[in-house]
């Protein structure tokens, strides 16, 4: 009997086929857990990106503002003076533009240069028609001046040198009893001049004397022996 030829074992079935399948899967493997560590090493070796100084958009330092040199610290003294007397005679005497101007000036007054002086003008804020006001009332109450006496006094080149709008504003505006004017006036010329009544009559409503109404004076010589 013939022996039977022994039959080959499939290849796959062989020990060292799976030996060396064994190997390649185990580099596979491996190789893969490397290439992950390598990348988990290589991120982890960088360092977190902070944003430096350099990065960061350079912010602008708010520098301390300089104070803007103030125009006056060039304005001369004589100037400054000026000012601070134009100040004075208009809040303490109740003066107009003009005469505070022509005072500051005056060779009898004080004797400021005409360029400070307008200086001092063209710095000098201040409301002309309540001064035309005070200086209109100050007439009446301590000198019992009639309406249109004041308002000529206001301005006048002579007196106050108020404009006629200042002037006008005060009139307007003034809280005064003209007929006690009228009768004050007939007393201080019956007492002191010793004016008969017609004489004070005539002289309160003269547009050279007084320039009291008719009404006005009417009412004076009628109460002036009351």
């Amino acid at each position: 009997m013939e022996k039977q030829q022994k039959q080959k074992k499939p290849f796959y079935k062989k020990w060292w086929v799976w030996v060396i399948a064994i190997i390649i899967i185990a580099s596979a493997v491996n190789g893969g857990n490397d290439e992950e560590t390598a990348d988990t090493n290589k991120n982890e070796s960088k360092a977190p990106v902070t944003e430096t100084a350099k990065d960061k958009p350079e912010e602008k330092k708010e520098e301390p503002k300089k104070e803007d040199t103030k125009a006056e610290d060039n304005v001369p003294a004589e100037y400054k003076s000026a000012l601070n007397k134009a100040e004075t005679y208009a809040e303490a005497m109740s003066m107009s533009k003009q005469g505070i101007y022509d005072q500051l000036t005056s060779v009898n007054g004080e004797k400021f240069s005409p360029e400070a002086a307008k200086y001092a003008m063209d710095h000098l804020e201040f409301d002309w028609k309540a001064n035309a006001l005070k200086k209109a009332e100050t007439y009446s109450e301590t000198m019992y001046m009639s309406k249109q006496g004041i308002y000529d006094q206001l301005i006048s080149e002579n007196g106050e040198k108020f404009t006629k709008d200042e002037a006008q504003y005060a009139i307007d505006n003034i809280k005064a009893d003209f007929n006690k004017n009228a009768l004050e006036k007939a007393k201080t010329y019956q007492e002191t001049m010793s004016m008969s009544p017609e004489a004070i009559r005539d002289q309160l409503t003269s547009q050279n004397g007084e320039k009291f109404t008719k009404a006005e004076a009417d009412y004076a010589i009628k109460n002036l022996n009351k």
